[in-house]
């Protein structure tokens, strides 16, 4: 098999960095991965819109445009569906005014000013959470945003009033919605399912943003939740309360 076929395929995974017992999805002969898209992919055993969606850094709405006589809630094993990619002039443009990756840049840190008084006592983004991993740099040096568990159902909510300037899917964070709020903060919501809200709507604090999707590695309900001020990333744990 074609190692740049293979990797069309996983496009989440780094071929330097393998690990033993790592799970890779190995293309049928009926599937297709042409340069730019769409894919031709094979349901398999699991499959949802949502959970293809993530895999391949695209939206479950882009797939059900793509193939407009399925349903979503009936796909079969051995089915073959288009699969559109999703442009990477949006995921671009949102991550250079925000948050477009799942972890900062070793250099990324938290912003030497002091926070507006605005960031006080925010809410949760979440009704019914845990912390399953906080913000902070890993064994790499590398900041990660916070990750919440949570229930099946649940929905994101918007942590303050604020405009929404994406909604959409973006490579290895499913659908993600970013609010940008007053005094230049930006909170970003990713691994959603479905989202709830469009660009340029006006939100208020509670409004619900997204539906959270469930992890195909951990099988739990996990929202990734990152905030930011001017762009750079800041612990949520100074401004929620």
């Amino acid at each position: 098999m074609p190692l740049e076929r293979l990797q069309r395929f996983n496009p989440s995974v780094d071929a330097r960095r393998l690990e033993v017992g790592q799970r890779l999805l190995l293309p049928t002969q009926q599937e297709r991965a042409p340069s730019g898209g769409p894919y031709r992919y094979q349901i398999r055993p699991g499959d949802t819109f949502s959970g293809i969606a993530r895999h391949f850094g695209t939206t479950s709405g882009r797939i059900q445009s793509a193939n407009p006589g399925t349903t979503p809630t009936s796909l079969r094993v051995g089915q073959v569906i288009s699969v559109p990619l999703s442009g990477s002039a949006a995921a671009s443009s949102a991550g250079s005014s925000s948050a477009s990756s799942a972890s900062a840049s070793p250099s990324a840190a938290a912003p030497s000013q002091p926070l507006p008084a605005s960031a006080r006592r925010w809410p949760w983004p979440l009704e019914d959470y845990r912390v399953v991993r906080r913000f902070g740099a890993d064994s790499r040096g590398t900041l990660q945003p916070m990750l919440l568990a949570t229930q099946a159902g649940a929905r994101a909510q918007s942590v303050a009033p604020g405009e929404v300037r994406f909604a959409d899917g973006m490579r290895q964070l499913g659908e993600v919605v970013i609010i940008h709020h007053a005094d230049n903060l930006q909170s970003v919501y990713a691994l959603c399912e479905r989202i709830l809200v469009t660009v340029g709507q006006q939100v208020s604090t509670g409004d619900a943003l997204c539906e959270v999707g469930q992890s195909d590695s951990t099988q739990r309900y996990d929202l990734l939740f990152d905030l930011r001020q001017g762009g750079k990333p800041i612990d949520p744990r100074q401004v929620l309360r």
